[in-house]
């Protein structure tokens, strides 16, 4: 299943796409036409913390819907699968080996998990614009991740455990300003500027990704591969992430993880390849789709 958080004329809706992905059904409606009722939770939020019962919910849902309840994709506005995130992004730093060496060198690989955050305003959706924000930054720079969507609180959460607590995988191009984030010797400024973070196009649900650590990703800048990799080189596993964020610190549904990006940035290339007014960005990951934005002025 692939959710998704989409817009049209009666206003914003959680929908799930189509086997096609050429249309979506919007959950709340198709609901209230063959049931009459009004049991959808209004906000992707709210149906991951409504754990398994959601997920009942919308096989009721599916299992019942006919062609018609379908709407074409085009006709919806698709934002972030999480518009704005009840907190900070977290973001894992350096977790392939070789990402951490085009940036420096052997003693830049961590031997410690690196976590860092993107502020919820830097969130935007599959294909909208991104600013480019030459008033701030002249190194603007892409970095397509994996991410995990929590769907199950926890707190001390063991290895073994960790995938219990995921409702699903998405997209995120952490984009990034390299002379901000080394000019304050820290990331958070240079990671958060305005609609720096998309995210998308959907969620798909954990049951239909068999191992997360063993994703095809690639990255394309008008056209061109820039990165290409698997999740197979994370230096730390999603398992890993999810039990050392939790140690002390509790988990909830709706907190999203980004898991690294790896190696092929514009900072990488020499010279840098920085990204430009009008430049394309998409980034593919295996069986969850492609995130595409464009670089505005």
């Amino acid at each position: 299943m692939k959710f998704v958080t989409a817009k049209d004329v009666n206003g914003m809706f959680v929908g799930l796409l189509h086997e096609a992905e050429d249309k979506v059904l919007p959950l709340g409606l198709a609901e209230q036409k063959l049931f009459g009722t009004n049991n959808c939770p209004e906000s992707m939020i709210n149906c991951l913390s409504s754990g398994a019962p959601f997920i009942d919910y919308v096989q009721t849902v599916l299992s019942a819907a006919t062609d018609d309840l379908f709407i074409p994709l085009n006709s919806v506005e698709l934002l972030a699968p999480i518009p704005r995130p009840s907190k900070n992004i977290f973001c894992v730093g350096k977790n392939y080996v070789d990402h951490a060496l085009e940036l420096g060198s052997k003693e830049d690989i961590p031997e410690d998990i690196l976590v860092f955050t993107k502020a919820p305003t830097t969130v935007t959706g599959h294909g909208k614009k991104v600013p480019l924000h030459s008033e701030v930054t002249n190194s603007l720079d892409y970095e397509g991740e994996l991410a995990i969507v929590i769907g199950k609180q926890g707190k001390g959460i063991n290895k073994e455990e960790a995938l219990d607590h995921i409702f699903g995988y998405t997209i995120i191009n952490d984009i990034t300003a390299r002379d901000l984030q080394f000019k304050h010797n820290q990331y958070f400024i240079g990671k958060s500027l305005d609609e720096s973070c998309p995210i998308g196009p959907c969620i798909v649900h954990a049951s239909a990704v068999a191992n997360p650590n063993q994703l095809d990703i690639v990255t394309k800048v008008n056209g061109e591969v820039r990165q290409s990799s698997n999740t197979e080189q994370f230096i730390f596993t999603v398992e890993t992430i999810i039990s050392e964020l939790s140690k002390g610190m509790t988990l909830e549904p709706g907190d999203i993880i980004s898991t690294g990006t790896p190696a092929g940035v514009g900072s990488g290339y020499k010279p840098p390849r920085f990204l430009k007014a009008g430049d394309k960005v998409e980034i593919t990951i295996e069986g969850i789709g492609t995130l595409e934005n464009t670089v505005g002025e």
